[in-house]
């Protein structure tokens, strides 16, 4: 399995619209499966197309593990690009609106849209310090958590050893692909 560097694709759909069902999903072609299934993980839509490589699924669940190993396969330089690709919480590119779609929801799902000026320097300075420790971005499924419950894993994720932090952060990833994934397709057979 090769694994192209990151690059923008595939964004994942407005959880508003209607899914696909797991049958429709695995009846795509690989260029129409990773363009509707690459931004499930964040900038990276080859995992999509090591996915499809391994499918069909007969299942969601099936098809998040494929991915979830994909990227538990790849390379150490890879899984560092893939949580490198992650945007900084409250950060530059969300006060520019710069982020993904997806990234834009899950950080408004979590009020991190509407931090004090207290919260949001806290925030910026914690994870200012994660990646001054860890050379990575912090990393968090937002949509489980409120602000002020990011900014207290923040700080306990700085006592973190370096090892430790790669599988959280990479645990995190795998929860927030998962959410979006379900935002896109159900276990449901079609949708015609």
């Amino acid at each position: 399995m090769t694994h192209d560097p990151p690059a923008r694709s595939g964004r994942v759909a407005d959880p508003g619209h209607r899914r696909l069902g797991i049958r429709d999903a695995v009846r795509m072609d690989r260029d129409d499966f990773v363009a509707h299934f690459g931004g499930v993980f964040e900038e990276t839509p080859w995992i999509a197309g090591a996915a499809w490589d391994f499918g069909p699924y007969e299942s969601v669940a099936a098809l998040h593990g494929a991915m979830v190993a994909a990227v538990d396969a790849a390379p150490l330089g890879v899984r560092r690009a893939l949580i490198g690709a992650h945007p900084e919480l409250a950060g530059k590119a969300a006060v520019a609106g710069a982020l993904t779609a997806e990234s834009a929801r899950e950080q408004v799902a979590a009020g991190l849209d509407r931090l004090t000026p207290e919260q949001h320097a806290r925030l910026l300075a914690l994870t200012a310090d994660y990646r001054a420790r860890f050379g990575f971005p912090f990393v968090v499924c937002a949509r489980e958590h409120t602000a002020d419950s990011i900014i207290a894993t923040a700080q306990q994720r700085l006592a973190h050893d370096p090892d430790e932090e790669e599988r959280t952060a990479l645990a995190e990833i795998a929860k927030i692909a998962e959410l979006r994934l379900a935002d896109l397709v159900t276990d449901e057979g079609t949708t015609a």
